[in-house]
């Protein structure tokens, strides 16, 4: 599928970063025992740790491929996690029309690609600074940095599907791998939030909630709503 191997290329730059300063820091230590100093004692555990943030690193960065639904009214997650939210809002990019939000709470031992919920085309994509609450609180989406993306079904070009990936506490880099235009089928890779998470779900008023809160959610898998 398009994108894929893509977060596994992010985990290596990032792994690759941290063994750049792994070498400084050594060499720094070696250095100082050359030169009388005590630097080079912790040579043995921080070399432990750097395996253990490369182990890490490389779980946090997976990338299953999804078992896609082949039914052509559903919406799929896009995102793993927890449902925590379901409730009616309204958001601009909706012309400040009411639509139903499912929001999906990513902890830190999650997948953290998400999928497209829909086949169809990327009619807008927006990205907005702000500030790095707790994910974990459902207020953060209000406040956090996030990129809104949404998208003009297949066959139901009046209707309107969006997804705001959220940066939490921990997580704050939202990298999009699509851009406005963009053809994606559902549970297609389209993004990568790094290190925990939100993201919420914007549907038309009558598609038909078929999750609950509580549920554990598989990205581009679990059937979250279905078209009317």
């Amino acid at each position: 599928m398009k994108h894929a191997g893509k977060a596994r290329s992010a985990a290596v730059k990032l792994i690759g970063a941290s063994f750049i300063l792994l070498v400084v820091i050594l060499g720094a230590g070696l250095l100082g025992k050359i030169l009388g100093g005590i630097i080079w004692a912790f040579a043995v555990p921080l070399v432990i740790v750097w395996f253990l943030f490369v182990a890490f690193t490389l779980y946090f960065f997976r990338d299953p491929s999804a078992n896609v639904p082949q039914n052509q009214s559903a919406i799929v997650s896009p995102g793993h996690g927890t449902v925590d939210v379901i409730d009616e809002t309204t958001v601009s990019e909706f012309a400040g029309e009411k639509c139903k939000r499912i929001s999906i709470f990513l902890n830190v031992f999650n997948v953290h690609v998400q999928q497209a919920p829909v086949t169809g085309k990327v009619t807008y994509l927006k990205h907005t600074s702000g500030l790095f609450l707790n994910a974990l609180k459902t207020e953060s989406a209000e406040h956090n940095e996030n990129v809104m993306i949404t998208f003009e079904p297949s066959g139901k070009p009046n209707d309107k599907v969006g997804i705001r990936l959220i940066a939490g506490l921990i997580a704050r880099r939202i990298i999009p791998w699509v851009t406005v235009g963009d053809e994606v089928a559902a549970g297609e890779r389209i993004s990568l939030i790094q290190f925990g998470s939100r993201v919420d779900v914007y549907l038309p008023l009558n598609y038909k909630i078929s999750t609950k809160i509580g549920d554990k959610v598989v990205g581009g898998e679990t059937i979250i709503a279905l078209k009317e």
